[in-house]
Parts: C-alpha cells; sequence; structure tokens
C-alpha cells in the first residue's frame, strides 16, 4: 500500500487491466482545494471482496493507531515513547508507589527524543499519578479514535454488483 496523488474524482475501486485482473482499492481520499487529491492505494491480482477491503483499511488503521499511541504523546514538552514495554514500567512504577504509599519514590523515567533524552523525577505520587493518567488517557483516546474510524469506513462503494 502506498500513498498517491491524483485526481481528486478518483474511483474508489478500479479495474487496471482487465488482461490480467489488476484492481487498484483507494482510501483516505483527500481533496485540496485545487482539485488534486491524496489517497491511500493497493493493488490486487483480483476482483477483492468486501471483506478484502474492510480487512485491508483496519490493517491500516490499526497501523495509524499504534503509531499515534507509540509517539504521539508528549509530557512538559518532551515526546514519550509509550511502547508496550514502556506502557508495562510506568504502570509497574505507578502500582508499586500507590501500593507502597510513595515509599517507593523517587522514581526517574527517561523521556524525550532518543538525541536528546530528558530525566524525569517523579517525587510524589500525585507527579507519577498525573503522568501516568496522562499516558494512559492518550492510549485511552487513541485506540477510541481508531476503533471510531473503522466503523466508520464504508464498504458500501466497494460493492461492486
Amino acid at each position: 500500500m502506498r500513498r498517491v496523488e491524483g485526481s481528486g474524482n478518483v474511483a474508489l475501486i478500479e479495474r487496471v487491466n482487465p488482461i490480467r485482473d489488476k484492481w487498484r482499492v483507494r482510501w483516505d481520499v483527500r481533496v485540496a482545494e485545487d482539485g488534486m487529491a491524496s489517497y491511500m492505494e493497493e493493488e490486487f491480482g483480483h476482483r477483492p471482496t468486501v471483506a478484502e477491503v474492510r480487512a485491508l483499511v483496519s490493517g491500516w488503521i490499526n497501523g495509524n493507531t499504534n503509531a499515534a499511541i507509540l509517539s504521539g504523546f508528549s509530557y512538559e514538552g518532551s515526546v514519550v515513547w509509550l511502547s508496550t514495554e514502556n506502557q508495562f514500567n510506568y504502570k509497574a512504577a505507578y502500582d508499586l508507589a500507590v501500593q507502597t504509599g510513595g515509599a517507593s519514590l523517587p522514581v526517574t523515567i527517561k523521556i524525550g527524543e532518543e538525541d536528546d533524552p530528558v530525566y524525569k523525577t517523579f517525587d510524589t505520587l500525585d507527579a507519577l499519578t498525573a503522568f501516568y493518567t496522562a499516558a494512559m488517557a492518550h492510549v485511552r483516546k487513541t485506540l477510541e479514535e481508531g476503533w471510531k474510524a473503522k466503523d466508520g469506513f464504508d464498504v458500501t462503494p466497494y460493492r461492486l454488483e
């Protein structure tokens, strides 16, 4: 799959080579003021089914959602890398701090870009709670946006009768 630029009135599904039975499926069409468009496109070596189109677009949305979770959160002006491992580590630090009434603090985490790291030390349970709840709110909001995008994807234009 790739992002392509072309006409704003592009067909969402099109047989581009009848001899070889090549089809192109397009989605996420973004039309500019000048009438040109940018859209995602995937080629199939057969007439794609609605289920294949739905799976293709759902996979693309899932990838975008995961990328937004991973690198779309910032705290106090620094990017926070929310890999699954980091999410687990932040939860473990938070849970331990809650269970010990803050006795496990301070805790220091590395945030920021790889070439410009920031080491953030949390001395109080309130400070760690603010960080952890903000991170989890970002994950939850991003997942909900992904679900909404998948639920809102209309397969009707991809049904060929």
